[in-house]
């Protein structure tokens, strides 16, 4: 029974892959033709050609995984589910289709079935240079007039690069950028994106886009964006942790300034050294000083909540030891450093 089941295992796509959703008889119309495109591959386990196009296929969903309110990449497997694949008449193995956003009208893939080829695929609304984000190793978010507003409007900030492919100094800053974004792809709500600004003249003359490579920071409160003049690791990296309140250093790692508040540390320090009863009033003040914080900050306040809950000195002295170096460090040690705390 078991080499029956991995043997199942062995045929099928990986269906786990969160890039790459897995559509189903329940799902397929709540997810297609809906409020975003989709586009969708048709298969069965036993097909050769299958199995060749699923690395392929992959690195699209992987390509994608930053702007998925905007393109839904997914996959259903015919053998399994014949009744969607009846419903979009198909016959052969791998069809791939694109279903437009609020369409059940699909245009069929008939090109080269890798991600190279899939560059080429002009699916209506959305032009080819969509489908130039096929590259599994890039953590760059390709923008185009379909998808631009809602990526650059969302969560903590959008670093935007308007190139052309021919720009010298586009092609310069190229392998400095994908390091910013690769630095920056842990972190959520920051995104790091590019416009072929040359494919889409319109999108880019509405920001005033005259040289490149420019660079804009964009906030959902800031619609032209402000511009951004650093062009090496060091100085992109900088720019951002100033304006989304990271802390990330040029291989992505946080610095030993993350998950601290420098108004907060001053109390923690006089909780610290205070006498049993005065801890109670500083106690008040760390709650008062993590009431008044904004943005990722709120997030590191819930931390220093814990500390005079927990009030014992060689926990807080443990704590201190710990952020020194980084807060994900602490973040991992937490729940040991609880388990094991003395409680009074």
């Amino acid at each position: 029974m078991l080499a029956g089941l991995l043997l199942v295992l062995s045929v099928m796509p990986a269906l786990a892959a969160d890039h790459v959703v897995n559509l189903t008889p329940e799902n397929f119309i709540k997810l297609v033709g809906q409020d975003r495109g989709a586009l969708v591959e048709f298969f069965i386990n036993s097909c050769g050609a299958c199995k060749k196009l699923e690395p392929e296929y992959e690195k699209v969903g992987l390509a994608f995984r930053k702007v998925k309110k905007t393109v839904l990449i997914a996959h259903v497997n015919c053998e399994y589910h014949p009744l969607v694949c009846g419903y979009c008449n198909i016959s052969n193995y791998p069809t791939i289709e694109w279903f437009p956003k609020g369409s059940m009208t699909a245009k069929i893939y008939s090109g080269t079935p890798t991600s190279r080829g899939l560059r080429k695929f002009n699916v209506g609304g959305f032009a080819a240079g969509v489908f130039g984000a096929f590259a599994a190793e890039s953590d760059v978010v390709v923008l185009t007039p379909d998808n631009f507003e809602q990526v650059v409007r969302q969560g903590r900030g959008a670093l935007v690069e308007f190139y052309a492919p021919w720009c010298g100094h586009c092609k310069k800053l190229a392998p400095e950028y994908e390091k910013v974004a690769t630095a920056f792809k842990g972190e959520k709500g920051v995104v790091i994106a590019k416009l072929d600004a040359d494919a889409h003249k319109d999108l880019a003359s509405k920001y005033d886009i005259s040289g490149y490579p420019t660079v804009k920071f964009f906030l959902k409160s800031n619609k032209d964006g402000e511009d951004c003049d650093g062009r090496s690791l060091e100085e992109l990296v900088e720019f951002l942790n100033e304006k989304c309140g990271t802390y990330r250093d040029t291989k992505g790692h946080l610095t030993e300034k993350a998950g601290k508040v420098a108004s907060i540390e001053i109390i923690v320090e006089e909780f610290v050294a205070a006498l049993p009863e005065k801890r109670e009033a500083v106690a008040k003040r760390i709650e008062e000083a993590i009431e008044k914080l904004e943005g990722t900050a709120v997030g590191y306040g819930k931390i220093y909540a814990k500390i005079p809950k927990h009030h014992p000195i060689e926990f807080i002295r443990i704590f201190w030891i710990v952020s020194k170096y980084t807060f994900a460090f602490y973040r991992h040690c937490q729940g040991l450093q609880r388990r094991n705390m003395p409680h009074s």
